[in-house]
């Protein structure tokens, strides 16, 4: 009887499948996070030359108020972007949230629930955004612009030319305090988001999907992912920051008004865009978003300092929208040519 001995194969494959990719300092510094994080520095030491107060430990902390709420708001609309979805509306909510909790804290109700009041005032403003996008297949551009100035209009309406004041101590304790005597609370409350987003959208099967559908909606629609809720869910989750926003930003001013966040949507948008978020969706990075936050408040920080009007920060972050958006678009092209 014959018997077969199995030999063991030869390798013959001709290539090595690596787990992953070898790294490459090359790769590491054609990162727009590695860029970002460059142009961070260059501006931290050229206003540290330039300014003799800039390096004050107690104003570097205080610098951090002038961003956390917008930070706050730019991490949804980071996930909202990467969906291929955007809210202008968000300075909208921002500003009815701050009203209910106004009307509210008018009304006698404790200041604890004024955080509830103002984060559930947040949550239907983007549930009315989400089911205009989802349900009646609206661009959500031209569904924001228009609840921007409903919310916005409905904020006026409710206070006409009076306004909101003698908030509890509670909010200016956590608008206006402190840790530790140095770090404001608003920028731990940033901070503390900021890695429950990047583990969210960076670690997680969740996270994954809403990369899958910024990348093709219709593939991760037949791959079995429910696109219009989680676009819902983006949409809600973006006016509850928003909300959250507002509680911190009414608690450090200590008022409500009709103009409270005017114009916030651009300074917000940019952060994401300047972040590194693909404005067609698909790609984008928390960590990148959060450089970007500290790059443009170090900048405003600077400017302030050197007593720059604030109309050159204007015109400042319109540039820096502008060539965050065209300067991929170059680069890809001139690949493509090459």
């Amino acid at each position: 009887m014959n018997t077969l001995t199995a030999q063991p194969a030869a390798s013959t494959s001709r290539y090595t499948i690596l787990d992953r990719q070898a790294f490459q300092i090359k790769a590491l510094l054609g990162r727009w996070e590695t860029l970002l994080a460059m142009l961070f520095v260059i501006a931290f030491v050229t206003n540290s030359a330039l300014l003799p107060n800039f390096l004050d430990l107690r104003n570097l902390a205080d610098s951090t108020f002038s961003f956390s709420e917008k930070a706050l708001i730019a991490l949804p609309m980071a996930l909202l972007i990467i969906c291929r979805e955007i809210d202008i509306s968000v300075a909208g909510t921002l500003a009815l949230a701050s009203v209910a909790m106004g009307m509210a804290h008018a009304h006698g109700m404790p200041p604890e629930a004024l955080i509830v009041v103002a984060l559930l005032t947040g949550t239907l403003c983007g549930s009315l955004n989400g089911v205009l996008v989802t349900r009646f297949a609206l661009p959500s551009i031209v569904v924001t612009i228009g609840t921007l100035s409903l919310f916005r209009g409905l904020s006026s309406v409710a206070l006409g030319d009076q306004a909101y004041t003698g908030y509890p101590e509670l909010m200016s304790e956590w608008g206006q305090g402190y840790f530790f005597d140095l770090i404001p609370r608003a920028f731990v409350v940033l901070l503390v988001f900021a890695a429950l987003f990047a583990l969210l959208l960076h670690t997680t099967s969740w996270g994954r999907r809403i990369f899958a559908i910024g990348n093709n909606p219709v593939a991760a629609r037949f791959s079995g992912i429910s696109v219009d809720r989680y676009r819902l869910m983006l949409f809600m989750l973006t006016g509850a920051m928003a909300g959250l926003a507002a509680w911190l930003l009414t608690g450090r001013i200590g008022s409500t008004r009709p103009n409270i966040a005017m114009g916030w949507e651009l300074e917000i948008i940019t952060m994401v865009i300047l972040g590194g978020v693909r404005i067609e969706g698909g790609a984008g990075t928390i960590g990148g978003v959060l450089l970007a936050v500290l790059t443009l408040g170090i900048v405003t920080y600077g400017l302030s300092l050197a007593n720059i009007p604030g109309i050159i920060m204007t015109i400042v972050v319109g540039v820096l929208l502008l060539v965050t958006i065209a300067l991929p678009r170059l680069l890809r092209g001139r690949k493509t040519a090459k």
